[in-house]
C-alpha cells in the first residue's frame, strides 16, 4: 500500500500577549498538526522581530529581482507550503499593523501574483490552502449585524488570498473572548479540532 503523503502545514501567528486566546489557538492548532503526523513550521512575527515597513527600497528590490533576506526567508516557507494557518485577533476591524506588514512585503509581485501580457491576474500560489482564525472582543452576533465580518471576508479572503490563488479552507471569527468562559474557549478549541481533522488527514 502507497504511505499517505505527508502534508506541509505552515503556522503564521501574530499576538504579543502569550496568555491570549490566539495563543491558545495556535497551541491548539500545533498539537493538532503534531498527532496527524504531518510536517509543520510555525512563523511568531513578534518572536522572530519581522520588520513589518514597506519601504521604497523594497519595490526597487522587487523590481530588479533583488528580493531582501529576511522575505525571502518567508517566502521560502510559504511555497514550501501546502496549507497556511493565519492566526492574529481584529484589532480596530483589520490585522494588526505586523500582520498586516508581512503581507505588504512578502506577498510579493513575482512571488504571489503577476499579471499576463493581457493583463490578466495569475494568482502564484494555487495549490494551497488557508484557514484564518481570528479572535475578537465583541459578540459574533454584533460583528456579523454590522456587515463587518463580511467586509473582512472580502478585504482577506478574497482581496489577499484568492487574489494569489490560494483557496480559503475555512475563516473563522471567534467572538466575546473578553467575557468568555472557560467552557466557551474549550468549545472554540474543539471547533478547531473538527476543522483540522477533515484539512490534516
Amino acid at each position: 500500500m502507497e504511505a499517505k503523503k505527508q502534508l506541509k502545514h505552515l503556522i503564521i501567528y501574530c499576538n504579543p500577549n502569550p496568555k491570549s486566546l490566539s495563543a491558545v489557538y495556535k497551541e491548539a492548532v500545533m498539537e493538532l498538526t503534531e498527532m496527524s503526523g504531518n510536517a509543520m513550521n510555525v512563523r511568531d512575527l513578534y518572536n522572530i522581530g519581522f520588520h513589518p515597513v514597506l519601504e521604497q527600497s523594497d519595490f526597487d528590490a522587487v523590481k530588479h529581482g533583488q528580493i531582501p533576506e529576511e522575505v525571502k526567508v518567508e517566502q521560502d516557507y510559504i511555497q514550501w507550503a501546502d496549507l497556511l494557518t493565519f492566526i492574529y485577533p481584529i484589532w480596530w476591524t483589520g490585522m494588526p499593523a505586523l500582520m498586516k506588514g508581512y503581507i505588504d512585503r512578502v506577498f510579493t509581485k513575482g512571488f504571489a501574483y503577476n499579471m499576463d501580457e493581457e493583463g490578466q491576474l495569475q494568482g502564484l500560489l494555487a495549490g494551497k490552502k488557508v484557514v484564518i482564525l481570528n479572535n475578537m472582543g465583541f459578540p459574533y452576533d454584533y460583528y456579523d449585524k454590522i456587515g463587518m465580518l463580511q467586509s473582512i471576508k472580502q478585504t482577506s479572503d478574497q482581496g489577499i488570498f484568492e487574489f494569489c490563488g490560494i483557496e480559503v479552507a475555512e475563516h473563522r471569527f471567534f467572538g466575546h473572548l473578553d467575557g468568555s468562559s472557560k467552557s466557551e474557549r474549550e468549545a472554540h478549541v474543539n471547533v478547531l479540532k473538527l476543522i483540522y481533522d477533515k484539512l490534516l488527514s
